[in-house]
């Protein structure tokens, strides 16, 4: 397959500008970008789908430019149902910091990042209004769908403007950066036409374009933080623990389309582990292979066998193989409190509400349901401290099956 070829296989073609894009994308190298908004200081899966893409045109010979939108991130794409909230000037430099760094990160440096405020905050709202806004038909500005779906419960001004500026930023571009293609995901693609129209009635030449279907979840939602499930590519706001357990998770109808969507394994290889997927479904092959070369991706081969020790750790309640870091990492969201050195077990259960009472305590100590990092705990006078706790500090406690506790032991005290 040549690379337009290969890109439609993975499903990520779906809308085109251009009658000879495939000629483009398969020719000699050219400039093209891709774009977002610094709504938060780090991007999420769902950007992570299309940074991929650009970093398959990449490694094909293609230049990337990476436009982080300081200027439009001021005012918002509009969202299907309602406006989006305005974000103060330092929230978005912040962020605007945040993701420059992170997408130099994943292109390894070699990605050229730009911020479209450095040129469109040179322009006053006459000059606009005469150098873009005089060649884009309001008619035209009309029929855009995200437009169009708005008119009923109202939009404003900022963000019935919004596709001008980011069609005067393919413009800006495709004069200065020589940048003739941009690709997208298919919800941009409004804001795409409009540049590609900008450019040629400006200049009388032709730009490209292609946009990639939204990935969507198993339930039909997409990845994103307005969705309420956004997995961060920052391993700080969600650790390489999380991502792997959310992708060894997936559902089984969803694992060949994310291989081909996400990862950079071949035609050849996708298809091969697809086949060993569906013949040991149980296994998890697909799913795990598909955390394997997205984390390997994103964080490294370290954090990728991180990921996996914590999880195989946890399953077969091998708790001691885990150090304190990871054990907070893997504990993430349960509940946790601190405690003295030297304390009776039952005071412990009791003073920090494991168990609502002395004589409840006794009941789950007695039925061997009160476990300290993987030991079965049977004495209700057992003396806790630092000597069994994991690195001297962590004690994991389970009550149960499932109800875990994380408690630190403080020896200062």
């Amino acid at each position: 397959m040549n690379l337009f070829e290969e890109l439609k296989w993975r499903g990520l073609i779906k809308d085109v500008a251009g009658e000879n894009l495939g000629d483009i994308l398969n020719g000699d190298p050219i400039k093209f970008y891709w774009g977002t908004d610094p709504t938060a200081n780090s991007l999420h899966l769902g950007h992570y789908s299309s940074l991929v893409t650009a970093k398959r045109l990449a490694r094909a010979g293609h230049h990337p430019i990476l436009l982080v939108g300081g200027a439009t991130g001021l005012i918002g794409d509009p969202r299907p149902t309602s406006e989006r909230e305005i974000i103060s000037k330092e929230a978005v430099a912040k962020n605007l910091d945040g993701i420059k760094k992170q997408v130099s990160n994943i292109f390894d440096g070699k990605a050229q990042v730009v911020n479209n405020y450095d040129w469109i905050s040179k322009f006053d709202l006459i000059n606009f209004l005469r150098e873009v806004g005089k060649y884009i038909n309001i008619n035209y500005m009309l029929d855009k769908d995200i437009i169009r779906r708005r008119l009923e419960t109202g939009i404003t001004f900022a963000e019935f403007t919004y596709t001008l500026i980011q069609g005067y930023d393919f413009l800006h571009l495709f004069e200065n950066e020589n940048c003739i293609l941009q690709a997208e995901g298919s919800d941009q693609w409004g804001n795409i036409t409009t540049g590609i129209d900008l450019i040629k009635k400006k200049t009388g030449k032709e730009a490209y374009a292609f946009t990639m279907p939204l990935v969507l979840d198993a339930s039909g939602k997409k990845f994103g933080k307005s969705e309420g499930n956004a997995l961060w590519l920052d391993k700080n706001k969600t650790s390489s623990y999380e991502l792997y357990q959310y992708l060894v998770n997936t559902d089984d109808t969803m694992v060949e389309s994310y291989l081909k969507i996400f990862t950079f394994l071949s035609p050849d290889e996708i298809m091969e582990v697809v086949k060993k997927h569906n013949e040991a479904p149980h296994l998890r092959l697909g799913q795990k292979t598909l955390a394997r070369e997205i984390i390997t991706d994103l964080h490294g081969k370290e954090e990728y066998d991180k990921a996996v020790k914590i999880s195989e750790a946890l399953f077969s309640g091998n708790i001691k193989n885990l150090n304190s870091d990871e054990i907070l990492i893997g504990f993430k969201d349960v509940p946790s409190f601190e405690i003295k050195d030297n304390v009776i077990l039952i005071d412990m259960l009791v003073d920090n509400n494991i168990c609502s009472s002395k004589r409840e305590a006794r009941e789950f100590i007695n039925s061997g349901a009160i476990n300290i990092n993987g030991e079965k705990m049977i004495d209700e006078n057992y003396l806790v401290d630092s000597s069994i706790a994991i690195d001297n500090e962590l004690l994991v406690i389970r009550r149960g099956k499932k109800k875990y506790y994380i408690a630190k032991i403080l020896t200062n005290i």
